[in-house]
């Protein structure tokens, strides 16, 4: 047993993050089965919607967090579902644009009960919800500056 009451899982801050990450990404599995996509590629989908031009697989990877090695087998099975279209920038053959096709929006009233769907079986309310996302997205930062 340890003596040291800081290493108990109990008292671990990250165990109930993680805990919780896997809770929600399986309830979000559920959610979005019959929709033909997963929970990574339900957050690509999500940040095209918000989108009116085309973006590029850099911008999208720096806004979802996620290396070019793990989106770009993302984005190929969204492309061969006919869910979104690649194609070089033409101002910079380097860079590759992502949008959604007119069968990736029509997802989107689908897409639109999930949050509160996820809400629902979480039992906060949207005011708690709003309140986490935005703690969490404090400790990101910070986490991020140090």
């Amino acid at each position: 047993m340890t003596s040291y009451p800081q290493l108990k899982l109990d008292a671990q801050l990250c165990f109930p993050l993680y805990a919780a990450t896997r809770a929600v990404t399986r309830r979000y599995a559920e959610l979005l089965d019959g929709t033909g996509l997963t929970y990574p590629q339900y957050l690509v989908v999500l940040v095209l919607m918000e989108r009116e031009e085309p973006m590029s697989v850099g911008d999208l990877g720096t806004e979802l967090r996620l290396d070019s090695g793990t989106l770009t087998p993302l984005l190929k099975r969204l492309e061969a579902a006919g869910l979104v279209r690649r194609e070089r920038d033409p101002e910079d053959e380097r860079r590759v644009l992502v949008e959604l096709t007119g069968a990736g929006w029509e997802l989107e009233k689908r897409l639109a009960e999930i949050p509160a769907r996820l809400g629902s079986a979480m039992r906060i309310t949207l005011e708690e919800a709003t309140a986490l996302r935005d703690q969490l997205n404090g400790l990101i930062a910070n986490l991020d500056q140090a």
